[in-house]
């Protein structure tokens, strides 16, 4: 499995706090039969998203490891003002393994105004959206109808490996699983942040999504769409999103 979507680089953000938790989350990793991943801190107004140090950690957590597990780099992108005038002038740091897929996250009871509008831009610059675990976000919970709106507009949808499985309650695997029945989820990734309550972990969602939805759904979501994002490839798996219909019209009565 390929896991696009983590916290493992160590004292950066809220997840590993040490390079020994690192180098436990790589070991969780490799036993679950985890062969790439990539290291993804996040960028935003609390996190501040330094490239150069991104590089250097990901470097020594590498040469400790060895090849027992390919490591990459990324970021967990915010859309503040910020980051996105970085992004015009370089997206190439904050892609996943340098190339054009770019994970875009909201925090959960928000959504940045005139979103629709931003990710079109962020497509013209050639970087390729990809919304993280809409399932824990309240307005997208109540509203999935603009999640397929950004889907049909070119983006991708990721979901956690933790709701499928229910860690997150019962409304996110409802919607997650639900939405991954109606052909807009691409990737499912770990977004582990430790060893205990986050773990680096796919293997039990790899195990409900063969059960409810079958092997090749499995294979799209948890290896081969990932292992594309980490190539900077073509998904090879995109299901036709139906266009919604227009609610009907109203008839009207006229009388004289």
């Amino acid at each position: 499995m390929v896991d696009l979507h983590c916290h493992i680089l160590p004292g950066i953000d809220d997840g590993a706090s040490t390079m020994e938790d690192s180098l436990a989350m790589a070991e969780s990793a490799i036993e679950d039969g985890i062969t790439h991943v990539i290291a993804t801190p996040h960028s935003s107004s609390e996190y501040y998203f330094d490239f150069a140090r991104v590089r250097r950690l990901r470097d020594d957590l590498q040469s400790r490891i060895g090849d027992r597990l390919q490591l990459a780099t990324g970021c967990d992108f915010h859309l503040n003002p910020e980051n996105l005038k970085s992004l015009r002038k370089d997206p190439s740091p904050f892609c996943l393994n340098q190339r054009d897929y770019l994970l875009v996250e909201f925090n959960e009871i928000s959504i940045p105004p005139g979103m629709d509008q931003t990710l079109h831009e962020i497509q013209l610059s050639g970087v390729r959206p990809i919304i993280t675990h809409p399932e824990r976000n309240r307005i997208l919970q109540a509203h999935p109808e603009r999640l397929k709106k950004w889907v049909r507009q070119g983006c991708f949808v990721q979901v956690t490996g933790g709701a499928l499985t229910g860690d997150f309650g019962a409304v996110p695997q409802k919607d997650a699983l639900q939405w991954i029945r109606e052909g807009f989820v691409h990737f499912v990734a770990s977004d582990a942040h430790n060893t205990r309550k986050r773990p680096l972990r796919l293997q039990p969602a790899y195990d409900v999504v063969v059960d409810q939805l079958g092997m090749e759904k499995a294979s799209a979501l948890f290896l081969d769409n990932p292992l594309a994002a980490f190539e900077g490839r073509e998904l090879p798996h995109v299901p036709e999103i139906e266009e919604e219909s227009p609610p009907p019209r109203r008839k009207r009565f006229f009388f004289f």
